[in-house]
């Protein structure tokens, strides 16, 4: 049928389960270093699977005398009369006649049949280290419980997600068909089924996301005896598996359409989802002029992981803060390489008494004494802080396990508002599938006055130019144009006669609706006069109240991706996380971190400290 059809044609419970079951045959190998060349392997099971399974082994560097498949008739063995052609080229001869005697000395064994045909002896008649791949569905062909009390030293894998490894051709099939379909192959062919198993096999060498551990309910996810191969949804297969097969479909000659794998690569990216487009944009722009970014909390193993990826990815030059030596066991626990990131010890710093004198300056008006200074400075959020005021980092990022209040304070004393500005402010970057908004303020000021929304409002204009994105920006209310006379509304019409006032040109109005905001139809037709030209994406609330609960909503239950907060309106790139932020939330505000110091105007750059 292949030969006949000019277009993909694929048995998933065929090819799909060699593709999967050799990727984690390479890593299995890899893991109990066994040499592909010289193992021995038995199928359960001599359907079109493990046929299709033996082949792709072969291709893999089994040898093909070194592997045995047996049925309910027991080895396919050259005496037989009663095999086909199929099976007839897995014919061995040799002595034994049985799974059982197969099994014995043998280094994988390959279940494709029916539960309950393996007993715990015959595993122990294995070679050591076994490779026990229990794949019949729903009752594996020998219970992972019982494997384990057999052979404590084997590596298991079975069909079933209540179990570690599940070997599911989910893992394949989509993301094959989207490479194959995507450059019009004509079919599949070897090159990319060996491309699918090699993706997929490389991928389970990589970090984890804590957002696919989450989906799991694990803490840890990590290369190794009971992570042999990705779990089924993660998202990351898509980015992996499908550009490897299309690229071996052009290599092969079988593609229609010829692309460039990196912008195939990044379109599929987009197809994750509209957040992931837009951060990726970001991310390009950060890694055009790579900066340095400190963590106070570099002790911490979602930072390590994060500053991994970033130092990875080249987007910014990550700077840990804390104790070298706590910082380099918190890596190795976390299996995270520390080369191209640099670790700054705060309590024996050679800058401590300028960094010191410096704060005193600043806060001596204040009710802190040159003694206080110098203990504060020793505090890794102070002495980041100093760390960009010196102009030794480029931005700051904090916060993942300190309360808001307590990482927003030693920002305001050490950085400050930026000139012309009393207040700062929280942006949340609220993306939906077909557009973005940015809500503001959601986590600094509680009853903001007229003055206050007008800076706050200024500042997320300002932040949203930057990225370069044309502003427009609704402050909104219970009332529209003044359609209700109440001190609540009053206060958001006076703050839009300030902006109008010290900014003119720029797209600003209100006090209205959020439906009017965000409706061009509405706003057009009905407030023609309003200084927006189209749909506000610039959404400034009344109080925290309704911006928080607003970004809140939004992201829960209406199927926005939030990220934030962003901190706007401070004199030099300071972010503050969540607490509790996960990796993911880590990476995405260090990238906004990193555009940031890029667009604001930055002092000439000193040298961090170097790794003690």
């Amino acid at each position: 049928l292949r030969e006949q059809l000019s277009i993909p044609v694929f048995h998933d419970d065929q090819h799909g389960t060699a593709i999967i079951t050799g990727a984690a045959l390479v890593n299995a190998l890899e893991i109990v270093k066994k040499d592909v060349g010289k193992v021995r392997v038995v199928f359960a099971g001599a359907g079109a699977a493990a046929v299709a399974s033996a082949k792709h082994y072969v291709r893999l560097g089994v040898p093909q005398d070194q592997i045995t498949l047996c049925d309910e008739g027991g080895v396919l063995h050259a005496d037989r009369d009663d095999l086909d052609e199929y099976r007839r080229r897995f014919a061995v001869r040799g002595k034994a006649r049985t799974l059982a005697a197969a099994l014995e000395d043998a280094d994988v064994f390959v279940g494709l049949s029916v539960g309950g045909i393996v007993t715990g002896e015959m595993l122990k008649a294995m070679a050591p280290r076994p490779i026990v791949f229990a794949l019949a569905n729903p009752d594996p062909e020998i219970s992972p419980e019982e494997a384990r009390r057999a052979r404590g030293d084997a590596i298991i894998a079975t069909g079933r997600s209540d179990y570690p490894n599940q070997v599911n051709n989910v893992l394949g099939f989509p993301f094959i068909f989207r490479g194959a379909l995507d450059v019009r192959a004509r079919k599949i062919n070897q090159e990319m089924e060996m491309a699918a198993t090699r993706a997929l096999a490389a991928l389970a060498k990589e970090e984890v996301p804590e957002a696919v551990m989450r989906a799991y309910g694990v803490e840890r996810l990590r290369f190794g005896p009971d992570y042999l191969i990705p779990k089924p949804f993660d998202p990351r297969v898509l980015l992996w598996v499908a550009p490897a097969v299309a690229w071996a479909a052009v290599g092969s000659g079988v593609a229609g359409r010829v692309i460039d794998v990196d912008e195939y690569r990044a379109e599929l990216d987009a197809r994750l989802g509209r957040a992931r487009e837009v951060m990726r944009g970001l991310s390009g722009r950060a890694q055009q002029s790579p900066q340095r970014i400190v963590f106070p909390e570099g002790d911490d193993a979602r930072i390590l992981k994060a500053a991994r990826i970033l130092a990875d990815d080249g987007i910014a030059e990550p700077i840990l803060l804390g104790d070298p030596d706590a910082i380099r066991r918190q890596a190795d626990d976390a299996d995270v390489t520390l080369e191209e990131i640099t670790l700054a010890n705060p309590r024996a710093s050679a800058h401590l008494d300028g960094f010191a004198h410096e704060l005193w300056e600043r806060r001596r008006r204040k009710g802190i004494t040159l003694r206080e200074a110098r203990d504060r400075v020793r505090d890794p959020m102070y002495h980041a802080l100093l760390m960009l005021r010196a102009g030794q980092a480029d931005a700051v990022v904090a916060g993942v396990d300190m309360y808001y209040p307590d990482a927003m304070r030693p920002a305001l004393e050490v950085i400050g508002a930026e000139p012309g500005r009393r207040h700062v402010s929280g942006i949340y970057m609220m993306v939906l599938p077909q557009q973005t908004f940015f809500f503001a303020d959601c986590t600094v000021n509680i009853d903001p006055d007229a003055e206050t929304l007008a800076e706050i409002a200024s500042a997320a204009a300002q932040f949203v130019q930057r990225l370069g994105i044309e502003p427009r920006v609704a402050l909104l209310s219970f009332s529209n144009f003044g359609s209700v006379r109440h001190p609540a509304a009053d206060k958001v019409q006076r703050a839009v006669a300030l902006l109008h006032e010290r900014e003119p040109a720029l797209q600003a109005d209100g006090e209205m609706q959020a439906d009017t905001a965000v409706v061009e139809r509405i706003l057009m037709k009905t407030y023609p006069f309003s200084k927006l030209k189209g749909a506000a994406n610039v959404l400034i609330f009344p109080n925290l109240d309704a911006a928080n609960i607003s970004y809140k909503l939004l992201d829960r239950i209406g199927g926005a991706d939030a990220i934030g907060p962003i901190l706007v309106g401070m004199a030099q790139p300071v972010h503050v996380l969540q607490r509790g932020s996960d990796v993911n939330d880590i990476v995405n505000m260090a990238v906004i971190a990193a555009v940031d110091a890029q667009e604001h105007g930055r002092r000439p750059r000193a040298e961090p400290p170097s790794s003690p």
